[in-house]
């Protein structure tokens, strides 16, 4: 089990919204390579890891990626609130917004839906 503080591992303060870099860092959370799918990858794979140590350490990164997470849906939330809907036309952010409106979703900057399909977990420590 964990232990969670109730607060962000690095504070995030954004003052001024922008849709136009929220497009972007989006693909940060729920992208292929995004935080989402390093955490998925890294809890599911510790189960196989034959070695406690090795074990331990998966689920260690495993954790801290789900902190990542959290800062990355902070920015995005940041870059994203209060934005007028002409601001949301012109930053391109509208296609997101008529689905989500100002809510986090995981995606890619393409707008692709995260799935489990991106990322691996072999069973085997070295493939892994």
């Amino acid at each position: 089990m964990w232990s969670y503080d109730k607060r962000l591992q690095f504070p995030v303060k954004i003052k001024n919204p922008n849709p136009q870099t929220a497009k972007i860092v989006i693909s940060q959370l729920g992208g292929p390579d995004g935080e989402l799918g390093a955490s998925m990858r890294y809890l599911n794979q510790r189960y196989a890891m034959p070695y406690k140590e090795c074990k331990g350490i998966l689920t260690d990164i495993g954790t801290e990626e789900l902190a990542h997470m959290e800062m990355i849906s902070a920015i995005v939330y940041q870059l994203t609130r209060n934005l007028t809907p002409e601001q949301i036309k012109e930053g391109g952010f509208d296609a997101y917004f008529v689905d989500h409106t100002t809510g986090i979703y995981p995606q890619s900057a393409a707008g692709v839906p995260w799935s489990a399909a991106t990322f691996q977990s072999k069973g085997d420590p070295i493939t892994d």
